[in-house]
């Protein structure tokens, strides 16, 4: 089995949408994909419309957390969408997302970048709109080559010079609200330093402690060394660890597939979570 379990749609800042990410999740010869687009499950009926024969959909999210000043990002696996707290707390999150962006664009535009508004709400489309958005009209620009350089100091990494905060949920109480809700906890790319500042791995120890099922271990912001030693830190904390591609369509250079999930691990997932259960494919719209 080929397993990809972090996937984007334009339902959040993908550019899928999300009947053409489980038809090209099945072309690429995935038998199970997860749709986590972020802080949001407005993808799902789409995606389950779609569904082609010999494909599993799991349904999740990935939501915004921060914990002192780092942004860390929570895979929400197999959860009850309509469960009131974890869609309130969704919600939270959503609606600071324009005000947020417009004000990245309103910093860009103090440094002479020529962006506007109506140029990223576009890109958005329906989507969640976010940080990729605004990146991708910087490419789009020609301020920067790819989307990637645009996540950097100089510009929209965390503390850069657009940067700008938004709601972000306690992880701790992310995990509390996503087993509320019946779904399994997944930390994704806990060790993207690429991306800015990650927690120690005191922190991963505290949050398996506090009922972290899992963390993400094979994923292309980790290098082969990293992997390893995420791989021991799991072990050693009992965690669950998986592999997933994070892809987001034609915005960035990650494959569907490029990494996956041991099925032993996909199964303990399926076993744990109590609030929705993986969709098998019958043929799709």
């Amino acid at each position: 089995m080929r397993i990809d379990l972090h996937c984007h749609s334009t339902a959040s800042d993908g550019t899928d949408t999300p009947a053409e990410l489980v038809r090209n999740a099945a072309a690429a010869g995935l038998d199970v994909v997860a749709l986590t687009d972020h802080d949001t499950t407005r993808g799902y009926a789409e995606a389950i419309a779609a569904l082609p024969a010999g494909l599993t959909l799991v349904t999740g999210a990935e939501l915004s957390c921060r914990l002192d000043g780092i942004s860390m990002h929570m895979l929400a696996y197999l959860f009850d969408p309509e469960e009131p707290a974890l869609f309130a707390e969704r919600e939270l999150v959503r609606d600071d997302r324009v005000p947020r962006a417009r004000a990245m664009v309103a910093k860009l535009q103090e440094l002479d970048v020529p962006i506007t508004w109506e140029q990223v709400a576009r890109i958005a489309g329906d989507g969640s709109v976010g940080r990729p958005h605004v990146a991708t009209a910087l490419v789009e620009l020609g301020v920067v080559p790819t989307v990637n350089d645009a996540f950097t100091g100089s510009w929209l990494a965390d503390g850069a010079r657009a940067y700008v905060p938004k709601h972000e949920t306690d992880p701790f109480e992310a995990l509390r609200l996503i087993k509320g809700a019946g779904g399994v906890a997944v930390f994704a790319h806990p060790a993207a330093s690429k991306r800015g500042r990650t927690v120690p791995e005191s922190v991963i120890a505290e949050l398996a402690a506090a009922g972290l099922d899992g963390i993400e271990i094979d994923h292309m912001d980790h290098e082969p060394a990293t992997r390893a030693r995420l791989r021991g830190l799991a072990t050693e904390l009992g965690l669950l660890g998986t592999g997933s591609s994070d892809y987001h369509g034609s915005c960035k250079t990650c494959v569907l597939g490029e990494y996956t999930t041991d099925p032993e691990v996909y199964a303990e997932i399926t076993r744990r979570a109590t609030g929705a259960f993986p969709v098998p494919g019958t043929g799709g719209a």
